[in-house]
């Protein structure tokens, strides 16, 4: 039903050019139709939690009027026998309602349910809703608890034209590493905050990628809007929907839930920080978090670059009070979006007499990234990161991108990849005494 209404809508929105208001009204209110819940679960989609060997978070939506929401789950099998001993989790319920914020929001039940004590490195299979109406069996494998290869994937700003064409983007990153242990979102999945239509898109867009591999995401500058009616810009608000549909760690500074918080594997923390509001505060935070450096590995991901790539943007805030502890506790990666375009570098010890076919490179602090996924596009800045002390090893421009990061050992290996599959750029870190090696 919900394919058909979007059919029709395509079919309506080539043809209301110049037509009369009631003919985009009736676009309008197919459109809304096909975002909002019925009563089988969607939306369905797994967050990473701070201790993903043994807890996965699970999220979902369905109409308003539906109060009682489960998970089911048990260790995956060859067979259908599995059913037999699965486990029931009853979900923490919130209503919420978008049209407080947007001109066509609805009310929706969101249900989240956290899974804890499962086993480490174990394949599970799971389905989500109530004694009616019950979504497939999804399937994940939790993390190890001892060190082991450890993969994943990022992304940069999905934001404009998601189902159109950022859904091939990640439908080959999912080709591409389809075992990934989780999926990185650098903000700006969407492009209007409280937007049913384009949350819609999101999600039907990645469809059984998001209940398959863990979500790390955080929100960018779209996912903080005003209100319907409001006129004024510093009154945004963090999406509505962000908090109900995700189930990030709320191991963050206090009443940050969801947007800023960490995530543990055994050899590797993974840091996600909102770039949007109150760096200070998350400055105080983010250095407790990294002087406890107990990983061989630490990646740090957030929206606005520390150091721009596109043309007329800068954000010097996160340079004074971001960078500076990056340096000091040795982060390793940085990934980043918000600028549409490509680039990749880093500062390295004796920068002036860098030499672009040395084969290896010391590197003070992380490896800055900034990428794009989705369809808008911006110009790279010519100027380069130089002024900085920084040194740009790739840039690109007009090219959707997804990233295929493997940690093994003392060795990790960063892919670029554009959006038909080929490789666009690739470096190699190399851990030795606490230092990086950069390898092109």
């Amino acid at each position: 039903m919900k394919k058909k209404l979007l059919i029709t809508a395509l079919i309506l929105l080539s043809t209301t050019i110049g037509h009369s208001q009631n003919e985009e009204r009736k676009l309008e209110q197919i459109i809304k139709e096909w975002a909002a819940p019925d009563e089988f679960p969607d939306h369905v989609v797994l967050s990473a939690t701070a201790d993903p060997s043994h807890s996965i978070g699970i999220n979902w939506r369905t109409l308003s009027s539906n109060e009682i929401g489960y998970v089911e789950i048990a260790k995956a099998g060859p067979g259908p026998d599995f059913r037999e001993k699965k486990k029931r989790f009853t979900a923490k319920r919130t209503l919420v309602n978008s049209a407080i914020a947007e001109k066509n929001g609805f009310e929706s039940s969101f249900f989240e349910v956290q899974i804890n004590d499962l086993t480490p490195n174990t394949l599970y299979a799971y389905r989500v809703g109530n004694d009616h109406f019950k979504s497939e069996w999804h399937q994940f494998k939790t993390a190890h608890d001892q060190a082991a290869p450890l993969s994943f994937l990022y992304v940069g700003d999905a934001q404009n034209y998601v189902l159109e064409l950022w859904s091939r983007v990640i439908r080959n990153a999912y080709k591409k590493a389809p075992n990934a242990d989780f999926f990185i979102h650098a903000g700006d999945l969407i492009n209007n905050a409280h937007n049913e239509n384009e949350w819609n898109e999101w999600f039907a867009a990645g469809s059984f990628i998001h209940s398959e591999i863990p979500a790390i995401a955080v929100p960018g500058n779209h996912e903080y809007r005003s209100f319907k009616g409001s006129s004024s810009s510093t009154d945004k608000k963090l999406s509505v929907q962000w908090t109900a549909q995700f189930g990030f760690p709320s191991n963050g500074p206090k009443g940050l839930d969801k947007t800023c918080y960490y995530v543990d594997y055994p050899n590797t923390r993974i840091i996600a920080l909102d770039s949007n509001r109150e760096i200070e505060l998350k400055a105080e935070w983010l250095e407790k978090i990294l002087a406890k450096k107990d990983k061989k590995w630490v990646i740090v991901t957030y929206h606005h670059p520390v150091f721009s790539a596109s043309t007329g943007r800068d954000n010097p805030d996160l340079r004074l009070h971001w960078k500076p502890l990056f340096e000091k506790y040795q982060v390793d990666l940085a990934l980043q979006g918000h600028d549409h375009t490509y680039a990749r570098g880093a500062i390295f010890e004796d920068t002036v007499v860098l030499k672009k076919d040395s084969k290896s490179k010391t590197v003070i602090g992380p490896v800055y990234v900034v990428s794009v996924s989705g369809g808008k596009m911006y110009s790279i800045d010519p100027a380069g990161w130089d002024e900085y002390g920084a040194k740009q090893g790739k840039v690109g421009e007009k090219t959707q991108l997804f990233q295929h990061i493997s940690i093994d050992g003392d060795r990790l290996i960063y892919q670029s990849f554009t959006a038909t599959g080929e490789l666009f750029d690739r470096f190699e870190l190399l851990k030795y005494n606490g230092k990086n090696s950069h390898f092109d």
